[in-house]
């Protein structure tokens, strides 16, 4: 926006034009106000607060300190937009108008700022939630207590637009979660803001309300995941109840599912033929020692065997009574279930690639594309996403075994990668206990010890420290050489296997078939 001395024009990327609003009268009703050119506004008396400021942007008027605007005095709506009137004449009849459209009267009357006190004290709530198409209606105290952070952080115009949404105002609702989410990429992930994480929340719950409302139940359905992904927790019930609504409002809705998808399902139609395999694994792959394979060991033999002795071991006959194991072979199921849910994929050969990147699609184009795919360079899997967190039907299919507590620690997540043929996850290492649980299709498995770390070659950038420089796939022996006759042992993971891998032991995974696979991580307390 800019203002000059010498024009009543302001110029505004969001208005871009002239404001003829019309003012307050001294008894606070509405008056037309007179074009300078034709009935000039008389000069005000203005109260004895601060200097006239100089020609700041009219964020600027509010925030800057501390001469003039934090200085001002709200006590009510209407006495505070007229004191803003008065204090503001100066600058041209035309910005008052934008002073009533940044801080609206309902919103000025929510707050109040004597001098050096703090924005939304207990004896200053914010107003009531308004009646609007809203999915779930949000607890009074916590919607406060997000405001009053928010204003904190300096978001008045996304409060202000929060509250026109909750009466029901589209481009306002929209307009606030752009708001948000231009605050969630000013920087690196950890440093952004919580507040303005469950300002992003907020925001989606009132477009997606909006937009159930008038029947658009995809759109709402996706706007609500994008505040599942990229929201924080204190609103997490609500974006939950609000899906689930959704949920019931299209049952009755028909699933449309491609004949390829119900004569093929997640299998691979492709007979299997060992040797086809070993022409993509990396050299030497199944002519070393194998990881050790255990029907089902009890708890008390797997942590005795394996979990203390930080060895690896796949586990055969455990989760043959998961619904996943043959309800996800159905693509229709999984369309019907998480068809028009939102989630963040993978692109390309692998994270360590340049050509690399991260997309928002939905479930059922996710599920498109890993069936018709077969270029490496535009492979799409979905990997390291909490999914059952977000797609609750799912997590109904799957159960946790009890190996997963050995130690007497706590589930750390729990995560879930869907991907297809020549998906590729590069060499490294995880500091947690994992156990994978292979549901639908089959991988390929290498594994180095934590003994074996300064052969691999971990890069020395801070955030790929645990990955290996080596690529396995096109191993150059003269670039690593001290990787070349490193000893190892492998296995292809079958469909209804687990396999357990110890902290710090180095992995490498290629998918060789359509593959849906459910990792865990737990967080292991021993005394020793």
């Amino acid at each position: 926006m800019i203002i000059r001395d010498d024009s009543a024009i302001v110029q505004d990327d969001m208005i871009g034009q002239e404001h003829d609003e019309p003012d307050l009268d001294k008894e606070g009703e509405y008056a037309p106000i007179a074009h300078p050119t034709t009935a000039p506004v008389p000069a005000p008396v203005a109260p004895k607060l601060a200097p006239t400021p100089h020609f700041y942007p009219y964020e600027e008027i509010w925030t800057r300190k501390p001469q003039w605007g934090a200085q001002i005095h709200i006590v009510d709506g209407i006495r505070h937009t007229a004191h803003l009137d008065l204090l503001v004449e100066s600058l041209g009849f035309k910005l008052r108008a934008l002073f009533r459209l940044v801080f609206p009267q309902n919103l000025l009357s929510a707050l109040r700022c004597p001098m050096g006190d703090e924005l939304g004290t207990d004896d200053a709530p914010f107003p009531a939630q308004a009646a609007g198409p809203l999915l779930v209606i949000i607890d009074e105290n916590r919607r406060g207590l997000l405001l009053r952070r928010i204003t904190e952080e300096g978001g008045f115009a996304f409060v202000s637009s929060a509250e026109l949404a909750a009466a029901g105002d589209l481009r306002s609702a929209e307009a606030a979660r752009e708001m948000a989410w231009e605050q969630l990429h000013l920087g690196p992930w950890d440093e952004v803001v919580p507040t303005w994480r469950d300002a992003y929340a907020m925001a989606c719950l009132l477009v997606g309300g909006i937009r159930a409302s008038a029947g658009d139940l995809k759109e709402a359905l996706r706007v609500l995941d994008m505040g599942l992904i990229m929201g924080g927790p204190l609103l997490r019930r609500e974006l939950e109840v609000a899906v689930g609504k959704i949920s019931v409002m299209s049952a009755s809705s028909q699933v449309e599912c491609s004949g390829r998808s119900s004569r093929c399902g997640l299998e691979n139609c492709r007979s299997w033929n060992i040797d086809e395999v070993l022409q993509i694994l990396p050299s030497r792959s199944l002519a070393c020692k194998a990881v050790e394979k255990q029907p089902s060991p009890s708890l008390e033999a797997f942590i005795r065997d394996y979990f203390l002795r930080s060895y690896p071991v796949i586990i055969s006959n455990y989760i043959d009574h998961w619904p996943a194991r043959t309800k996800w072979k159905d693509v229709d199921y999984l369309r019907s279930i998480a068809g028009d849910r939102t989630v963040p994929v993978e692109v390309g050969k692998n994270y360590l690639s340049s050509d690399w990147k991260q997309e928002l699609i939905t479930f059922s184009q996710f599920l498109d594309r890993i069936q018709t795919n077969t270029s490496s360079a535009n492979l799409t899997y979905l990997a390291q996403h909490p999914l059952f967190d977000q797609i609750k039907e799912l997590r109904n299919d799957i159960m946790i075994p009890d190996y997963c507590y050995a130690g007497g620690g706590e589930l750390q997540s729990l995560n879930a990668w869907f991907g297809p043929p020549g998906t590729v996850t590069p060499l490294h290492y995880d500091p947690h206990h994992n156990i994978f649980a292979q549901v639908v299709g089959r991988k390929y498995v290498r594994l180095y010890p934590e003994s074996a770390s300064q052969d691999l070659y971990p890069h020395t950038e801070s955030m790929l420290k645990n990955s290996s420089q080596v690529d396995l796939d096109n191993f150059d022996a003269k670039d690593f050489p001290r990787t070349a006759d490193l000893d190892f042992i492998d296995c292809i993971l079958e469909e209804g296997e687990l396999l357990y891998i110890p902290p710090k032991w180095w992995h490498y995974l290629i998918y060789l078939t359509v593959l849906a696979t459910v990792k865990r991580l737990m967080i292991v307390r021993i005394q020793r």
